[in-house]
């Protein structure tokens, strides 16, 4: 059963990790990676990443793309969003430290930004949804 605009908004704000996936040509199948992401229902959905990256690269050539998040327990659910890249723009400090905070306990974001910043610079990219796919496949 497909969920509503709601429940999938308010499925896709919840702190799960997100596979990303974006066109990389038409002799390659679609890049897809996990990610983390962030996301309020009715707004923006924003992904950080290495500012010289091959999601980078493949995110301005393709111009969109899409994201999924699923869980098994206690159901299976489903919702993949797909949007055009608004915009790529440098991650700020607070844009990197709300993003590890909400996928990790409190006593581990300051050691893990630490290990970040080893990584290089990073740029947050953003999407606004405009198609939906969802199920809510019941019990697992």
């Amino acid at each position: 059963m497909a969920l509503t605009l709601q429940e999938r908004q308010e499925f896709l704000a919840q702190p799960h990790i997100g596979a990303l996936a974006v066109a990389v040509g038409s002799d390659r199948a679609p890049l897809n990676v996990p990610i983390w992401y962030q996301y309020s229902p009715g707004g923006e959905l924003w992904v950080t990443t290495g500012a010289e990256s091959r999601k980078v690269r493949a995110l301005e050539g393709a111009g969109r793309f899409s994201l999924m998040v699923q869980t098994v327990e206690p159901r299976v659910r489903y919702v993949t969003a797909e949007g055009a890249v608004l915009r790529i723009e440098p991650a700020t400090e607070a844009m990197l430290h709300e993003m590890a905070a909400r996928y990790l306990p409190a006593d581990k974001v300051e050691p893990y930004l630490k290990f970040a910043e080893s990584l290089g610079p990073q740029v947050a990219v953003f999407m606004r949804p405009e198609q939906w796919l969802s199920a809510d496949m019941g019990a697992a």
